[in-house]
């Protein structure tokens, strides 16, 4: 069997301010768009690609648009007669894809693999918008009761913090806060139009209302519409054309465990971090790429569907010690600056949260990094970055570690 290296060649994310319903688009636009310019960005044919791997969480829910697998094939004639699968894992539906697509590079079945996460999230009012996503919990039994699925769900998590460390919500804001920030220079970030003001995070009701709990409106990631991509390629590929791919994914790491959100917190009683499996995702993905421990990262592109999301990220990568995810907030360690950068991009928050895409965003963003081409969101000397993409409330998550090519 082949143990190629798998390459990241290219790929493109589009505009998440786009507004599908008021520009006139659609998902098929939206596929069109996207691997179009992914494969020139990666100066490749259509006809090029062996295989296609599409992340979607929601597409029937919020379009009734099913069997995304054919989208590409269906816009985009160079594609007809390419395998192609679809991928839902939630949130985590494009780092899926990307695992099967490494999969059948490592295993020499194909040499240049099209990863594309997707998702239409805009077709509804808000609040039904939102209530789409809760077919990602336990329905039936998380969901019972619930009116904010998600708000409520990491609402729970701070609380779980809270009970064991203690956790003072003037933290959560503050990730929100340089996540918005940081998405002022990201071209296409969802939020970078936004003005922001000294209150725009604050415990101000009028301007930054509760959500739920402890969770306020910027606390909160926005629904979104957007797709991203990547072309995969194997070294094989690359030798036979003279060519070097523009990012290494070095490590990987998968964990799946059940789907509601108590049995996590009742099994996890006593543990030393509040949600093991994904700590240990994290460090399945740095002993696969050889990087001894989180200062061996330049930058991480996490999860912050939620505030509560990055903080738990921030000590389960082991930028603290457990339960003291606040002292990175304060000392400044995740600026773009900082000792360990996260979400330069602006995150979720801030670069916006199309669901089935967000996966795959996060890798092109990491390769941006480590390639030197991030723009105006470059973290200076990054070789080497990571991602967490975690889905549900939790129970997929999934690790990666990018380097320079």
């Amino acid at each position: 069997m082949s143990t190629s290296a798998v390459r990241i060649l290219g790929g493109h994310q589009t505009d998440f301010a786009n507004n599908l319903a008021k520009s006139g688009g659609g998902v098929e636009s939206l596929v069109e768009e996207t691997v179009t310019a992914a494969a020139a960005d990666a100066s490749i044919d259509l006809g090029d690609i062996e295989s296609i791997h599409v992340g979607n969480a929601f597409g029937q829910l919020y379009t009734g648009q099913g069997h995304l697998g054919a989208m590409p094939a269906t816009v985009l004639p160079e594609l007809w007669g390419v395998p192609s699968m679809r991928h839902e894992a939630a949130c985590a539906s494009s780092s899926m894809a990307t695992l099967s697509a490494m999969a059948e590079i490592e295993s020499g079945r194909y040499d240049c693999v099209l990863v594309l996460g997707v998702e239409q999230e805009k077709t509804m009012p808000g609040a039904e918008a939102a209530a789409v996503q809760e077919a990602a919990a336990w329905i039936g039994h998380d969901t019972e009761g619930v009116t904010f699925i998600w708000p409520e769900t990491f609402d729970r998590i701070a609380d779980e913090y809270d009970a064991r460390f203690g956790i003072d919500d003037v933290h959560l804001r503050a990730i929100g806060e340089l996540n918005l920030r940081n998405a002022k220079d990201n071209p296409n970030a969802q939020t970078r139009g936004w003005e922001l003001s000294s209150d725009t995070c604050s415990a101000d009701d009028r301007v930054n209302p509760i959500i739920t709990g402890r969770l306020r409106r910027n606390d909160v990631t926005q629904i979104t519409d957007g797709a991203a991509a990547i072309i995969l390629v194997s070294d094989r590929w690359l030798a036979e054309r003279g060519r070097t791919g523009r990012s290494t994914i070095a490590g990987w790491g998968h964990r799946t465990v059940g789907l509601g959100l108590q049995s996590k917190f009742d099994r996890y009683d006593g543990e030393t971090y509040v949600m093991p499996h994904v700590r240990d995702a994290i460090t399945d993905a740095l002993g696969r790429a050889g990087v001894a421990d989180v200062d061996g990262l330049d930058a991480i592109e996490t999860h912050d569907c939620m505030t509560p999301s990055e903080y738990l990220a921030i000590d389960h990568f082991g930028i603290t010690a457990p339960g003291e995810s606040w002292k990175a907030v304060e000392d400044g360690s995740l600026e773009r600056d900082g000792r360990i950068p996260m979400n330069p991009s602006g995150g979720l928050i801030g670069g916006g949260h199309p669901v089935g895409a967000t996966g795959a965003r996060m890798l092109l963003d990491a390769t941006k990094q480590v390639s030197g081409t991030a723009g105006d969101y470059q973290v200076d000397g990054a070789r080497r970055a990571a991602t967490l993409n975690i889905g549900g409330s939790m129970a997929t998550t999934a690790c990666f570690v990018v380097e320079s090519a």
